[in-house]
C-alpha cells in the first residue's frame, strides 16, 4: 500500500481500516476470516510485551515496528466485532477519545490540577464516579485492577492505586524495613523442621510484594528491573556456556566452581565496558 506524502494521519489510518476489513471480507485471507477474539487474544498479549521489550532496548525502529503491530490488534479485534455487528474501530476511538475529555477536565474544562499526584486522584474520583453513573459501582476501588495481570504487575497496579488515596508506606526506609523483616520471616519458615510448604511460599509472596514496593517507591519499574536482570543472567549464562564449549566441555559436564570462575569473568568484563 502506497502513501502520499502529503495524505493526513486520518486518511492513513482509515486506509489501514480498509485493508484489515479487505482481509475479513469475503475472498480475503482464510486465516484472517476465522479467527475469533479468543484465538487473536494471545497474540495480543504477545504483541504488547513486545513493544515493552523495544522500549526497554530504546530501539526506535523496533519500537515503531512492534507499535504498529499492537495497532493491528486493535483494528483486528475491532473489525472482528464489527464483522459480528456489536461495534466498530469509530466505536473504540470514540469512546476512548470521550473517557479522555472526561477524566482530564483541568485541560478540557475549569477544573483545576497543578501536579501528577493531583491528577491521578482526580482521576480516580472520576473514574468512581462514571462507574456510579452507569450502575456499575465498584466495591473496591481494585475491582478496576484485573486479576488476569501477571503477578507482579497486578501487585504493582494495585498498590500504585491505593497510594493515590494515601494508603502507602510513608518513605523509602519504611517499605526497606518491611523488605527486612519480610526476608526474617522467610527464613523462619524455611527453618523450621519438617519445612511447611503452605508457610514458605506465603512468605515468600509477602517478600516479593514487598520488593514490588521498594521498587515502586523508587521510581523504578519493577517487571522492567527483573526483565533487566534476566536479560543479564542469560548473557552471563551464554558466556558461561561459550567458555566451556571451546574447551570441549557443556555445563552439566563441568562442576560449579568452573562455571563461577566464568559467571564472575564474564562480570569482570562487564564492568570493564
Amino acid at each position: 500500500m502506497s502513501e502520499s506524502p502529503t495524505t493526513t494521519t486520518a486518511e492513513r489510518f482509515g486506509a489501514f481500516v480498509e485493508l484489515i476489513a479487505r482481509l475479513r471480507a469475503p475472498g480475503g485471507c482464510p486465516w484472517d476470516r476465522e479467527q475469533t477474539h479468543q484465538s487473536v487474544k494471545p497474540m495480543t498479549i504477545e504483541e504488547a510485551y513486545e513493544v515493552a521489550q523495544a522500549i526497554d532496548e530504546g530501539d526506535d525502529e523496533e519500537l515503531k515496528s512492534e507499535l504498529g503491530d499492537l495497532l493491528l490488534q486493535v483494528v483486528f479485534h475491532a473489525q472482528i466485532a464489527a464483522d459480528g455487528g456489536r461495534f466498530t474501530v469509530a466505536d473504540v476511538v470514540d469512546t476512548v477519545s470521550q473517557k479522555m475529555v472526561r477524566r482530564h477536565p483541568h485541560v478540557f474544562g475549569g477544573a483545576q490540577a497543578d501536579t501528577p499526584g493531583e491528577v491521578l486522584r482526580n482521576w480516580e474520583a472520576l473514574k468512581e464516579a462514571e462507574q456510579s453513573a452507569a450502575g456499575k459501582a465498584e466495591s473496591s476501588m481494585l475491582d478496576s485492577v484485573s486479576a488476569g495481570l501477571p503477578a507482579v504487575m497486578e501487585a504493582f497496579q494495585m498498590t500504585t492505586k491505593v497510594s493515590r488515596v494515601g494508603f502507602d508506606w510513608p518513605d523509602v526506609p519504611s517499605v526497606l524495613a518491611k523488605l527486612d523483616e519480610e526476608v526474617g520471616e522467610l527464613k523462619e519458615a524455611a527453618a523450621r523442621q519438617p519445612a511447611d510448604a503452605a508457610a514458605v511460599s506465603g512468605e515468600l509472596g509477602d517478600l516479593l510484594f514487598a520488593a514490588i514496593n521498594v521498587a515502586r517507591l523508587l521510581g523504578v519499574d519493577p517487571e522492567t528491573a527483573l526483565k533487566a536482570s534476566n536479560r543479564k543472567f542469560r548473557r552471563r549464562f551464554r558466556h558461561v556456556e561459550e567458555g566451556l564449549r571451546a574447551k570441549g566441555r557443556k555445563p552439566a559436564d563441568s562442576s560449579l566452581a568452573e562455571m563461577e570462575a566464568l559467571w564472575d569473568e564474564a562480570k569482570a568484563q562487564e564492568g570493564r565496558k
